[in-house]
């Protein structure tokens, strides 16, 4: 598959790239992606969730009220979870979500993410760029002139870039990443990936470099 590629003004520079079929081109495996976007939700929860249960309440131990003849549930203490105030029963503790996948998986779920967007024409191929301080409005500017402004927008460059993650992280729908890092969900949670031309041979090299370990 072969794509244009266009500058920060959103003009043909007369270039074109092709991109990898193996990796751009493969027959999407759903369940992988359903998996690897799981884990990277799971990854994220911080599980300090925590209610007390009746041996955590602050309270008396006192029993409250006789065992027999009052014509109600025995009871032996006010901390019991059937009061106002007792502790929880079966109450969320602080635990893990994150579970293992995997690198297999994972590869075929990102390339996988990576065809939908070729087959969908999402991907954008940019020359590469780079900003002199950190403005955000350059970078409205160019969203603009690749008529992707109302778009949520993933921008993958080749390397980290401070000015350019600076430049977009006050943009809602805007999200900066490096090739190395890039994951299903985020390919997946952006209506248009921008490619950097000087990405697409750090992400053929990563992809190699995973599939033959």
């Amino acid at each position: 598959m072969e794509l244009k590629v266009i500058n920060i003004q959103g003009q043909e520079t007369g270039r074109k790239v092709t991109l990898d079929d193996q990796i751009f081109g493969i027959e999407p495996n759903d369940h992988s992606i359903y998996l690897d976007v799981k884990q990277y939700m799971a990854n994220k929860r911080q599980g300090t969730h925590k209610s007390k249960e009746r041996a955590e309440i602050k309270g008396s131990t006192r029993k409250i009220k006789k065992q027999k003849g009052t014509g109600t549930a025995r009871a032996g203490s006010i901390k019991s979870p059937i009061f106002r105030g007792g502790g929880t029963i079966f109450g969320p503790r602080p635990r893990n979500y994150s579970f293992k996948l995997n690198k297999k998986v994972k590869q075929l779920a990102r390339k996988s993410a990576l065809s939908y967007k070729a087959k969908e024409e999402g991907i954008l191929v940019l020359e590469d760029f780079s900003f002199e301080s950190p403005k955000t409005r350059e970078m409205l500017v160019i969203k603009d002139n690749l008529k992707i402004a109302d778009k949520k927008s993933l921008f993958v460059l080749p390397v980290e870039n401070k000015n350019i993650y600076l430049s977009s992280r006050n943009l809602q729908d805007v999200s900066v990443i490096t090739a190395s890092d890039i994951n299903t969900y985020q390919i997946l949670n952006a209506k248009t990936l921008v490619i950097l031309e000087g990405s697409l041979k750090k992400i053929e090299e990563v992809f190699k470099i995973k599939d033959t370990e």
